[in-house]
């Protein structure tokens, strides 16, 4: 794989940054929103549920929004994991309409488990945390801004007057690290992503969708996380070398059509802590939690559907991360005065 460097992105110094890790359990996430634009709307999670049923308890796990076939496709083999390992349990897994679901149907105990770190900024002391996912050997992903191969758009900079399709409002690498990088470099971003920019257009929807507009020429860019969009860019392409050193899916490149070309990658963010509801009282929370960090791809192989796209796994296993590792996304969140709310 090439190394050559590409993109503009002056946070690159920051990739190797890493803090010392903590232990599993309390970690404070605090988030001091110095503006009062906040992104409010609660979308339902329809049929979130957690409950006990005799001797089977249900434990509801939200997932993060995305296509509700494909997320839950992707997040099969941790169900079976779950459900095969520790007796007792059936898992019943939820596809919220988009991030600002997920915390009232954990405060209001519709759920068990989540898994973004946005919703864990938010209000972390309602939640006892897991730790943060592996896959492929890295606890880290990217946001990545594509355009198509014959575009102009060869920087940051060029998007203005252009149309950047993003992710969920919400999320930390469809949607805020893009919109702060593209004010980083000097454009005028106006109150996204809770409202409309100024020197270019957005539209907001899902990582899927957000491909689906470039490719339907419905947007001049889009951006989105790299498990989504690497598998979209040629083989042959060139990657920054924090990208080489810390994706775990490069081996995806080339494989999914239309391809795109990339102009812009992040540092690398950790990725999604897994996390559980701290009133949650049940002797199957810990037995869950234990079970994730002693996972590992052998283990989880076991539990793959027929036909199971291996490339698509979210999760091997869990490691421990401290707060620190997560002030990248609160920095980002107080600079676009994104409060999260109680």
């Amino acid at each position: 794989m090439p190394h050559t460097a590409s993109g503009d992105d002056s946070d690159a110094k920051r990739g190797n940054e890493r803090s010392k890790a903590t232990s599993v359990g309390r970690r404070r996430f605090l988030v001091t929103s110095a503006s009062a634009a906040g992104l409010t709307g609660l979308a339902g999670c329809g049929g979130v549920l957690g409950s006990a049923n005799g001797s089977t308890e249900t434990v509801t796990m939200v997932l993060t929004p995305g296509t509700p076939s494909d997320t839950r496709r992707r997040y099969e083999p941790m169900k079976n994991l779950i459900e095969g390992e520790i007796d007792g349990v059936d898992v019943e897994m939820q596809v919220p309409q988009d991030y600002s679901a997920i915390r009232p149907a954990l405060k209001s105990e519709q759920a068990e488990i989540g898994m973004d770190d946005i919703t864990l900024i938010s209000n972390p002391d309602i939640m006892d945390v897991y730790g943060t996912t592996v896959t492929g050997g890295s606890a880290f992903y990217f946001s990545v801004m594509l355009t198509n191969p014959d575009s102009d758009i060869q920087k940051r900079t060029d998007m203005k007057g252009k149309t950047m399709a993003f992710a969920d409002r919400l999320s930390t690498s469809g949607s805020i690290f893009a919109t702060y990088a593209l004010k980083e470099a000097g454009l005028d971003v106006g109150e996204a992503p809770d409202g409309d920019p100024v020197d270019f257009e957005g539209s907001w929807s899902n990582h899927d969708i957000a491909l689906e507009k470039l490719g339907n020429g419905e947007a001049d860019a889009a951006t989105t996380w790299g498990g989504n969009g690497i598998p979209h860019i040629p083989a042959d392409t060139s990657v920054p070398d924090r990208v080489d050193e810390k994706s775990s899916f490069l081996d995806t490149m080339g494989s999914e059509t239309p391809q795109f070309r990339p102009f812009w990658w992040s540092f690398p963010i950790p990725k999604q802590p897994v996390y559980a509801r701290k009133t949650w009282e049940s002797d199957k929370k810990a037995e869950i939690g234990e079970l994730l960090i002693d996972s590992d791809k052998d283990l989880i192989q076991q539990y793959y559907p027929d036909d199971y796209n291996e490339e698509k796994l979210p999760f091997t296993t869990l490691v421990d991360t401290s707060m620190e590792d997560y002030q990248p996304v609160i920095k980002r969140l107080n600079d676009l005065g994104i409060e999260l709310g109680e």
